[in-house]
């Protein structure tokens, strides 16, 4: 499992970005991109003054996606003719408008995403999940991190334990990952954590997930707001928050362990359908693996040694480790899970149903 922050640098960080961020409701006629070979500025009047802010990557493939802009023209505009996508967004600012929230920090645009928008923020998140951690016994973060783009909590319980094959000891646990830029609801995910290497497998049956939505907020002219806790929505943050801990306390459920753990053992009995230099390149093709993470996953599987469904999933999970970056790490550890919970009959395709558990009451609303 790849490692990120230390608990109290994740809170030192989180306590900074608390400070440094902002959020503002705005009109898009109260918006304008300026953009130029070093990147873009969107400019934000703000009650006769008149705000300035750079342009994230996740903000600029949003406004692309809301403004109906293909990304990779989106993109192509912004490298070779950065006054053109001025013109363009711009105009459609103008021509279709509408509200929409501004996340910024560190006075750089991170989010451009729907009004109703819910603020389901880090630091509220880990102050309402920590406390239920810290009472479950023999539990403890095993590695946490705040990316660009989402926070992370992986948990493991000491106590939970089985055999996969003898002396291969894997622990239960789950990871509870939320973003606050509207890039996927806030989850909790059952994790299983091999000890014979540190290896973490997020595992896609079972999780649950809530959403990021809100009530709307009545605003009747063109103009912009800045946004602030207001009474309400802390009353709504709190209830939302009770139901968040009771999943965090039931997150580590024996016996839906026990049955990943026999999934685990199943696969151990089940043959790579090809030699693993294919295993791997079909593996590659169906989860977009880039090439250096495709040699990582092939080294992984020859220093295993295992040539069954059960070296593959760790040969993944293994290479996640040395993944470029946290986020990808993760998503690595998901693609384990994926694999282990394929059906005996098929090799390397995605599971034909979602098994997340929804909650209705919330919606996810990025764009």
């Amino acid at each position: 499992m790849k490692q990120g922050k230390t608990l109290q640098e994740l809170g030192k960080e989180l306590q900074r970005q608390r400070l440094n961020r902002q959020d503002f409701l705005a009109d898009t006629r109260s918006l304008e991109m300026e953009s130029d070979s070093y990147g873009s500025m969107l400019n934000l009047s703000l009650e006769g003054k008149s705000l300035c802010f750079s342009v994230g990557e996740t903000a600029h493939q949003q406004i692309a996606a809301r403004l109906n802009i293909p990304f990779r023209y989106y993109k192509k505009m912004q490298d070779e003719s950065p006054h053109l996508l001025d013109q363009n967004v711009n105009e459609w600012f103008g021509k279709n408008p509408e509200r929409r929230m501004i996340r910024i920090l560190d006075g750089n645009v991170r989010a451009f995403l729907s009004d109703r928008y819910r603020r389901l923020d880090n630091l509220e998140l880990c102050a309402a999940v920590l406390p239920v951690i810290n009472e479950m016994k023999n539990s403890m973060i095993e590695s946490c991190e705040v990316t660009p783009t989402h926070l992370y909590l992986k948990v493991v319980n000491r106590r939970l334990k089985a055999e996969v094959k003898v002396g291969d000891v894997v622990q239960a646990g789950f990871v509870v990952s939320n973003s606050e830029v509207g890039l996927g609801s806030l989850r909790v995910e059952p994790l299983v954590f091999r000890l014979v290497c540190k290896n973490g497998l997020i595992c896609k049956d079972f999780a649950q997930r809530k959403y990021h939505v809100g009530r709307q907020v009545n605003i009747s002219d063109d103009s912009a707001y800045e946004l602030y806790s207001e009474e309400t929505l802390a009353q709504d943050d709190k209830t939302f928050f009770l139901k968040v801990q009771d999943v965090v306390r039931c997150a580590v459920d024996e016996a839906k362990f026990m049955l990943t753990v026999d999934k685990m053992r199943e696969a151990t009995q089940i043959p790579l359908k090809h030699d693993p230099v294919k295993s791997v390149e079909l593996l590659a093709d169906k989860f977009q693996l880039t090439e250096n993470e495709r040699g990582d996953i092939l080294r992984q599987l020859f220093m295993g040694g295992d040539n069954s469904r059960y070296g593959l999933v760790n040969a993944v999970t293994a290479a996640s480790k040395i993944a470029k970056t946290y986020e990808r790490a993760t998503d690595l550890e998901r693609i384990g899970g994926e694999i282990l919970s394929l059906p005996v009959s098929r090799n390397l395709l995605p599971p034909a149903v979602d098994t997340y558990q929804e909650v209705p009451e919330y919606e996810s609303i990025s764009a």
